[in-house]
């Protein structure tokens, strides 16, 4: 018997007593549905059901973002549940002792019966039934059909928000943890409003559940008090009707403020501020409204006959709060202070310090957008540029040269643009405080706006108010602030112009970062066997071709083994890259999946292998095979992108080059791979053969 007790009280220690309250609290609701209650645990339950009800409504006040109350749901559902065993309870209490008086249920439901509604049972019909009617019509129904909407529109913009979080992740503005609990939320969010859905009908059953307990108890009590107690109609009937609405209004009084709590929670718009501070920013911070109504208010109070002294009273103090405000909002503008006149300098002779060398980056923003590069605002681009140059560097396996940010007055006040060696690459708008709804290919509708397109990737957009934003992601737009375009589109370019982005310099700097861990391997080939310049060459020739840098001890041991036979980059370039094979398939075909390619018909590519073996570059193929041999790799291209498959084409080593440089101009995500580059464990299925019909 000891050891019993031991057992279970290791257990309530073990299991502790939040995970207990859960399970023990619905055992006693479905204990009150069978088991009979005396009127003072009655009194207790309908107290304690009033105090959840007042919780439950003050926290959906105070939580700021919907998934703060993330349990609402299950809470609707247990306090519903919770409402209905006290209606059997009561009900069983009332038919069986109602006959007593008006105090057999308990003091709760007498003083609900009494004292509220002045001992009237015909009042108090009425106020129960305006009560349900105000739950069940419109608190209740409306709840219920936000819940609805919410759901099916944040099902709808699930597509458009992961997109967001994956651009933000490819630009580096957030981590691979950031950007899973990101998913985890929107799924969540997901999840809440669907279960929002469901559980608004568990309030409406509950209010029509109310009026049927109401009228059986109605009923019920006129028949026991006539045909079993031998009271006279009308007794039976004040007395039982009394203790019906008494016992109605305990149970719909919190089931009313339950389902405001419900409203409130889906109703709710913007998760910065919770319910009490949305309504004093919103409605009373604007001093000119306030003196507005005031002035309608006062003169309303001075019409005859109207209730001059309560219509004047609140004028007044309308106008109190609006004057205290507008001298609250007055700041002292400072006075403009002349600058001294400086004195003329004497002009002095023209030096090499005149020489200004150009930035490798730049970007130029005009003077609207100067706070989001302002380092003293900590503007926000700035942050993100950071986190762009060190994602670079982590995929790309090389550091890029910072960014020089500068103002240009000649610029339109909304612009930027992008500089690589001071010739512009790129550029776009940007509208601080708007926002940018880019348009992925599928919206359920249009959002207001000013029409435009993304200046990344060239897809149609919408410039929309920040309020605009839930119903835009709702529409499965991808929503993105004035930084994030900036900030895209800058990451966008850099790595489309990687190996312009790799000089001397940078090779240098990556050669000695590999020398730290590696000596004697960077020092066998550069500059022994290499030099630099054919090393970069080779660098840039990967990075054209989208080949990440990542792996440089393959790179340099392949070019410390091929170097004694060849100096030419190409011949390298081709070598390291059958190095490198497993790393590029696995880049275009991730895990083990079946290479699905496009392919050369073989009598075109002897024509093409003599083309090489002729001329040695594109200028040696016949124009109008040329054109052909475009269209038919632009048309195949397009049939891989339409399944969603890498459009790779597979050629002959000889071939690689050759083709990868001339399609390239007409296909940009094309990807040629060599036969050699490709692993032995890897299975092929062609999917296209071009030249057929040539």
């Amino acid at each position: 018997m000891a050891d019993a007790s031991v057992a279970l009280q290791n257990f309530l220690v073990r299991f502790g007593q939040r995970q207990l309250a859960g399970p023990v609290l619905i055992l006693l609701i479905l204990a009150m549905m069978v088991l009979p209650l005396p009127p003072f645990v009655l009194d207790l339950f309908f107290t304690f059901n009033i105090a959840i009800s007042v919780i439950v409504m003050l926290v959906a006040m105070s939580v700021v973002k919907p998934l703060d109350f993330s349990v609402f749901p299950t809470v609707l559902l247990v306090t519903t549940l919770l409402r209905l065993s006290l209606n059997v309870a009561s009900t069983r209490v009332v038919l069986l002792e109602g006959h007593t008086g008006p105090g057999a249920a308990g003091q709760v439901i007498e003083a609900f019966g009494h004292f509220l509604v002045g001992g009237n049972y015909a009042v108090g019909l009425v106020v129960f039934t305006i009560l349900v009617v105000i739950n069940f019509v419109v608190i209740t129904k409306g709840a219920g059909r936000v819940a609805e909407v919410a759901a099916r529109f944040t099902l709808d913009a699930m597509p458009g928000k992961q997109m967001a979080i994956d651009a933000d992740l490819n630009a580096g503005l957030i981590g691979e943890d950031e950007a899973r609990k990101r998913r985890a939320t929107i799924a969540q969010e997901a999840d809440f409003f669907g279960s929002m859905d469901g559980a608004s009908k568990f309030v409406r059953g509950d209010a029509v559940a109310g009026i049927l307990i109401m009228l059986i108890n109605v009923v019920g009590g006129l028949f026991i008090g006539v045909l079993q107690h031998n009271l006279d109609i009308g007794t039976a009937a004040k007395t039982y009707t009394l203790l019906a609405i008494g016992d109605g209004l305990v149970a719909q009084i919190p089931a009313l403020i339950i389902s405001i709590a419900a409203g409130m929670v889906v109703t709710r718009v913007g998760d910065d501020e919770d319910v009490s501070q949305q309504f004093v920013s919103q409605l009373f911070s604007n001093p000119k409204l306030l003196f507005l109504t005031a002035a309608i208010i006062g003169m309303l109070g001075l019409i005859p006959g109207m209730p001059n002294f309560v219509f004047l009273f609140l004028a007044s103090a309308l106008g109190a709060m609006a004057w205290r405000l507008e001298k609250r909002s007055q700041v002292a503008v400072p006075v403009p202070v002349a600058a001294a006149p400086v004195a003329p300098r004497e002009t002095q002779e023209a030096s090499w310090a005149d020489v200004t060398p150009l930035d490798v980056l730049a970007l130029e923003v005009g003077y609207r957008l100067i706070p989001l590069v302002d380092k003293s605002q900590d503007g926000e681009l700035l942050r993100r540029i950071r986190g762009i140059r060190k994602k670079f560097a982590q995929e790309v396996g090389f550091l890029v040269s910072p960014v020089h940010i500068r103002d240009n007055l000649e610029l339109k006040p909304n612009a930027y643009k992008i500089l690589l060696k001071g010739v512009e690459i790129g550029d776009g708008e940007a509208f601080p405080g708007n926002l940018l709804a880019i348009n992925p290919g599928r919206v359920a509708g249009q959002v207001p706006g000013t029409v435009t397109k993304d200046p990344a990737f060239g897809l149609p957009a919408v410039w929309i108010d920040p309020a605009l934003r839930e119903q835009a992601q709702a529409y499965g737009y991808t929503v993105v602030d004035a930084s994030t375009v900036a900030a895209t589109h800058l990451n966008h370019l850099i790595l489309s112009h990687a190996a312009e982005l790799l000089g001397r310099q940078e090779t240098q700097a990556l050669l000695d970062h590999l020398a730290k861990e590696m000596p004697k391997l960077v020092e066998d080939v550069v500059p022994k066997v290499l030099s630099l310049g054919v090393v970069q060459k080779v660098l840039r020739n990967l990075l054209e071709e989208g080949v990440h840098l990542r792996d440089m001890r393959t790179v340099i041991e392949t070019l410390a083994d091929v170097a004694p036979r060849s100096q030419d980059p190409e011949v390298l370039t081709a070598q390291v890259r059958t190095a490198l094979g497993r790393s590029i398939v696995q880049e275009l075909y991730p895990g083990g999946a079946e290479m699905q390619v496009m392919s050369l018909d073989p009598q075109l590519e002897r024509l093409l292998l003599q083309a090489v073996a002729g001329g040695g570059d594109s200028a040696g193929i016949e124009p109008g095979l040329a054109d052909t041999l475009v269209r038919e790799a632009v048309a195949a291209a397009q049939r891989q992108e339409e399944v969603g498959l890498p459009t790779v084409l597979l050629v002959p080593g000889n071939l690689r080059t050759l083709l990868s440089r001339f399609l390239r101009r007409s296909i940009s995500q094309l990807k040629v791979l060599a036969h050699a580059e490709v692993p032995e464990n890897r299975i092929i299925k062609v999917t296209s053969i071009i030249g057929q019909r040539v």
